[in-house]
Formats: C-alpha cells, structure tokens, sequence
C-alpha cells in the first residue's frame, strides 16, 4: 500500500490542495493532542465517503499515521463475508474526526461521515504465539486485531493476496478484511445512505445539505 514504504504522509499531502479542502493537514507531531485512546490504546474510524464511488474507508493507527483501505462494501460482522479492501495512502491521525465536504475537482471530492470510531487490540503473532509488530505483521501482509467500536466489535483480519509491500502500484494490490471471530452470524453493513454518522449523528444526505454550500 501507500505508505508501506515509509513515506509517511508524502502522498496524502501531495494530491490535496489544503486552500480549498478542509480536510486536516496533520500538523500534529506523534503523541500531541486526543489521537490514542484510553491506556494509549491505538485508534480505528471507519468513515464512509460518497466520492465517484460511495464506498467505506477503514483506517488503523498504526505509529503517527492512519494506514487505509478503501472497502467497497464496508466492513462486515457476519464472518462468512470477505470484504477486498484496496490500499490507499496513509492518512494523518487528526483524519479520525473529519466529516464534512470535499469540494468537486479536489482528489476524493464528495461527503464524508465517520460511520464509526474506537480502539484496537492487535493480535498478531508468529507460529509460536509470541506477538509480533503490528506494523511488521502488516508489511508481511497478514494482521490480526480486535475492534471496540460503536458499532463494530470482535476480532478481524486483513489479508493481502495481490501485490506486496514494495511491488506495484497501490492499484495493483488487494487485501481482504474478514471477521475472524464471533458468536454465529453477524450482521452485515447498512445501506450507507442511511447509516449514521458515530460522531454527530448525521447522515452523507444531511452533511452534504448543511455543509455543502459553507
């Protein structure tokens, strides 16, 4: 993916004009301000963007960035679902509380909500069973973690099957993100037009009308 290859936030930085969209620059140094949750847990948002494609963006902390998959369907509960999520560039942390409007003609332009939000255990392990970086686990192409959200509980893994963390463009590369654990079956992802915001609430429908013509 973007990023795997310690870019950092080059990417993100250089397809946005910062004058014209109000998305965060990521100013913020790593440890400042609320990004880590209680314990120092690391952060997840699930935001769901409604750009030339409505799809879901799924985004883990991982050290001072959000690594990011763009997943068509959204996130599932129900275990039997395997969700492809395509690799995206690493967002800043302060990304975890954007909603509002990216105008037409910036990269991603369209409404975004956080259709959920919450910390993460990773989960990951070598054959033994001792943990292993989450970071390198990712970079290996396998990782496993639990999510405490709002709406979104239980344990997932991110799987790559095409690409790898040097090779191709991120248009080339593909993961799966599938529940991995869970009592029976769970319930798959609303109808993002009418999912509500974690945040405030709203819908894409309802911030698309208060904010589109700020």
């Amino acid at each position: 993916m973007d990023g795997e290859g310690g870019d950092g936030l080059r990417d993100y930085h250089g397809k946005r004009d910062f004058g014209r969209t109000g998305e965060p620059a990521g100013r913020q140094a790593p440890g400042e301000g609320g990004s880590a949750g209680e314990g120092g847990a690391p952060r997840f948002v699930v935001q769901i963007h409604d750009a030339s494609t409505l799809h879901f963006d799924f985004r883990l902390q991982v050290a001072d960035v959000l690594k990011s998959w763009s997943v068509p369907k959204g996130p599932s509960a129900d275990p039997s679902d395997k969700r492809l999520a395509v690799p995206t560039e690493d967002h800043p942390l302060e990304y975890e509380e954007f909603e509002g409007v990216i105008p037409a003609g910036e990269y991603g332009g369209g409404t975004v909500i956080v259709w959920d939000r919450g910390t993460y255990e990773p989960l990951s392990h070598d054959r033994r069973g001792r943990p292993v970086d989450f970071a390198e686990s990712l970079a290996h192409g396998h990782a496993r973690f639990r999510l405490h959200g709002a709406k979104l509980h239980g344990e997932y893994a991110l799987t790559r099957f095409r690409g790898g963390p040097d090779g191709g463009a991120a248009a080339d590369a593909a993961w799966l993100l599938v529940k991995t654990a869970g009592a029976g079956r769970g319930h798959g992802t609303p109808d993002p037009r009418r999912a509500r915001s974690a945040r405030t609430g709203r819908t894409l429908a309802r911030v698309a009308a208060e904010e589109g013509e700020a």
